[in-house]
């Protein structure tokens, strides 16, 4: 949680830090490819206000983010994907908005290009976190096992080294490649003491499944105990 909130504080700063130079220092070369457009439409931009509404954006984004970072502790379990959302939402909408003070030749492409980058930048987050929130359980065959969903596979029973129930997850400290959302981790993470390891976890739902195979380490566990003992039950007969 500390390092969320260390890459939100850092962030904040960053549009803090741009906002600042752009309104009030002018540093209108910070815009992207501002710098590359010919003096004139330099110039109309100016007078337009182009550069001063990116550099409002900025700033009203980060003081946006600074009120919401109190979500951060309390135990609304969406905090930090309402941050993200929230600063998504605002910086994309902020620049279709923006679109009206470009010059008046380009004012409709800009609108144009500015929504399509909205739409699928949005579309695609929305669509990542939908499969990332996707539920997964383990099925049984009669020599193998697999792992439904993203990230999911399939093990033979004769890989499996160790099983153990676990009633407290060991401390994850890194997400190498998989989705660290706010009530399930699914993926690639570091481990303490495990090192890399494939999780399927619903946060705060004990116990966990460790299972070991020869070339995997993996946690998994269901919403329902009841159901994790039953594959903890189920791999252990197999694995006699």
């Amino acid at each position: 949680m500390s390092l969320f909130i260390g890459i939100q504080l850092f962030m904040v700063l960053l549009f803090l830090f741009f906002g600042w130079a752009i309104v009030k220092k002018e540093c209108y070369w910070l815009i992207s490819n501002f710098n590359g457009k010919p003096k004139d439409e330099q110039q109309q931009l100016i007078n337009n206000g182009y550069p001063q509404g990116i550099g409002k954006l900025m700033l009203v984004t980060a003081a946006g983010m600074v009120i919401l970072l109190p979500l951060s502790f309390t135990s609304f379990p969406y905090s930090l994907e309402v941050q993200f959302g929230f600063m998504m939402l605002f910086l994309l909408g902020g620049l279709v908005y923006l679109s009206k003070y470009e010059v008046r030749e380009k004012r409709k492409r800009s609108y144009l290009f500015s929504s399509l980058l909205a739409i699928g930048t949005i579309g695609f987050v929305v669509g990542l976190y939908f499969l990332g929130y996707q539920d997964f359980e383990l099925k049984d065959y009669d020599n193998s096992f697999e792992i439904t969903g993203m990230y999911g596979e399939e093990w033979d029973y004769a890989e499996i080294r160790h099983v153990e129930l676990l009633e407290e997850m060991p401390e994850v400290t890194w997400k190498e490649n998989g989705f660290g959302l706010a009530t399930l981790a699914k993926g690639y993470f570091k481990i303490v003491d495990y090192g890399s390891s494939l999780l399927f976890i619903h946060k705060d739902s004990q116990p966990y499944l460790f299972i070991e195979t020869d070339h995997d380490k993996i946690f998994i566990n269901s919403k329902s105990s009841s159901e994790t003992i039953e594959w903890y039950e189920l791999l252990s007969e197999k694995t006699k």
